[in-house]
């Protein structure tokens, strides 16, 4: 049994996001956030935000023992890019790409 989590259109670039998921998969929840607590980077508030949302999923839908969770799965995937112009120099425009990420954690528990 599993549960799962998605956050959708986050501001951030998946590149960035996925070194952040990177620190806590494999982990049991309770480490997971302290480290996501400690982690000076911009996707570990959000990223925290969405593995408590998976951990109140995991027990008010599916009746899961919180201490036994671990971070199972957890990926970013491209969302939609937002494409905006600069203005340089002789007129020309440069585009700036303003990436999205979609967050997926699943959460699982230990035997």
């Amino acid at each position: 049994m599993e549960a799962k989590a998605h956050l959708r259109h986050i501001r951030i670039a998946p590149r960035k996001v996925q070194i952040v998921c990177d620190l806590i998969r494999k982990q049991p929840v309770g480490k997971a956030i302290g480290i996501l607590k400690n982690t000076p980077k911009v996707a570990s508030e959000p990223l925290e935000k969405l593995l408590k949302s998976a951990i109140a999923n995991a027990e008010h839908n599916f009746n899961m023992d919180v201490e036994k969770l671990y971070v199972a799965e957890i990926f970013a995937c491209p969302g939609p890019i937002l494409k905006r112009i600069m203005p340089r120099a002789q007129g020309r425009a440069f585009r700036i790409n303003k990436r999205t990420s979609h967050v997926t954690v699943v959460l699982k528990e230990k035997e």
